[in-house]
């Protein structure tokens, strides 16, 4: 019955601040603002395929989630960092080594790197990859990945 997760709602201390982030700074098409419920939705991909609902809430009211935003592979590999840096924000992966180098989850698998928002909810851009998925292998880089791949082409 369930076909996947159509909206998301995450509470922000300043509606214009993340209107402006999720909009110029994402390139997220917005769909509705409501100023006197201090609430603003957006389309994430194609529009009426899934939508980001931001609700101004006071700061203690506040707290931090995580969703991801599904990407292509060569988008992640090629354009995320600098797409991420062009807009000020810092990208990092989940092993928060001090690089910015996207890491695969092998038991997905799937590529992944991290950033985020004004009010410090963690975003991700996510592409789930080829190959059979391996726990064993935990979190690597995608040249680890792809090695893997080559050396075990048929797990």
């Amino acid at each position: 019955m369930i076909k996947g997760i159509y909206e998301t709602h995450i509470n922000v201390e300043n509606l214009e601040r993340s209107v402006d982030f999720y909009k110029n700074v994402l390139g997220l098409e917005q769909c509705s603002y409501a100023d006197d419920r201090r609430i603003a939705f957006f389309w994430v991909g194609k529009p009426r395929e899934y939508m980001l609902g931001l609700w101004e809430k006071p700061k203690s009211e506040i707290v931090r989630m995580h969703f991801a935003f599904r990407c292509d592979k060569d988008d992640i590999l090629n354009r995320s960092v600098d797409f991420l840096k062009e807009r000020n924000l810092k990208p990092y992966n989940f092993l928060k080594d001090g690089t910015d180098q996207p890491m695969v989850f092998a038991w997905m698998p799937a590529l992944a790197i991290y950033f985020d928002d004004p009010d410090g909810h963690c975003l991700e851009f996510i592409s789930i990859l080829d190959g059979e998925p391996n726990e064993a292998l935990g979190i690597i880089t995608y040249e680890a990945w792809q090695n893997h791949l080559q050396q075990h082409p048929n797990t």
